[in-house]
């Protein structure tokens, strides 16, 4: 832990002062993970939704000489559980965005890794969790955050609107095949749109 905390403040006195905040907007999906990454969203049978507010701080940028920022960040949400209560969301993550930029446009990758905590058992999850033997759940589980998204501001050549992005995000929960409350299965995915603003 002290080798982590380490790596981050190293990485702090190197970084520039620069924010990010999310709103994010997705829907339920029954694809695994490796599904969605080939290409197969698929969707769930019952309308069940998430809204997210998050906001980031720049760590370290152009990391390791490449065009790789690193981001701390933290946010909140909402599920909407159909007939069921909401269930609230807070998560904790550090993502890197690599940024790809080409005729005065951007394109960014991002990938962010943490932990996410629910006020309930997602309706998902329990579904998940009921096909398999040991039926675990847990309101901790692993976060990731994959996202790919554009620059609008300059796709429309818009000064003020530079570095706000446009994009798509799986939004992924789970317990890392039972490393994390050894959970198996009960994992949920999202997959979300969502507009970013970079001051």
């Amino acid at each position: 832990m002290k080798y982590i905390l380490l790596l981050l403040i190293t990485l702090t006195l190197n970084a520039q002062n620069d924010f990010s905040v999310r709103v994010l907007y997705g829907t339920a999906t029954d694809k695994a993970l490796g599904d969605i990454l080939i290409g197969d969203f698929g969707s769930y049978p019952e309308s069940l939704s998430v809204s997210a507010f998050d906001a980031g701080y720049l760590l370290n940028k152009d990391t390791f000489d490449l065009p790789i920022n690193i981001y701390v960040k933290a946010g909140l949400g909402q599920f909407n559980e159909g007939s069921y209560s909401n269930v609230n969301e807070l998560v904790l993550y550090v993502k890197a965005v690599y940024s790809l930029d080409f005729l005065d446009n951007r394109i960014r990758f991002g990938l962010g890794e943490g932990f996410s905590y629910t006020s309930d058992i997602l309706r998902v999850e329990q579904f998940e969790a009921d096909t398999t033997t040991d039926g675990k759940t847990s309101q901790f589980l692993n976060y990731l955050d994959i996202t790919v998204d554009f620059d609008f501001g300059r796709l429309i050549r818009y000064a003020p609107l530079h570095d706000t992005y446009i994009g798509v995000a799986l939004k992924h929960r789970s317990g890392v095949f039972g490393l994390v409350n050894g959970v198996t299965k009960g994992g949920s995915n999202y997959n979300s749109i969502y507009l970013e603003k970079n001051f």
